[in-house]
């Protein structure tokens, strides 16, 4: 069985409303389940894709300073 948890996860996110998005997030890390994180990190890697610089520049000192 040859399961790809990336095309899943895009599969399942795909066409969502912003509304939607933000629930999807906030639940995941509400729920605190290391099953989630995956998914989380599809959705960033799309932010990351879709970002230009000034954007993920932005994040890495969101992350930095969280990280802290």
């Amino acid at each position: 069985m040859n399961f790809n948890l990336r095309n899943a996860v895009l599969a399942n996110v795909s066409g969502s409303s912003q509304d939607q998005l933000q629930h999807t997030i906030v639940d995941a890390i509400q729920r605190n389940e290391e099953k989630m994180l995956p998914g989380l990190g599809v959705l960033f890697e799309v932010f990351w894709k879709n970002a230009d610089e000034q954007e993920k520049q932005h994040m890495l000192q969101t992350l930095e300073a969280g990280l802290k």
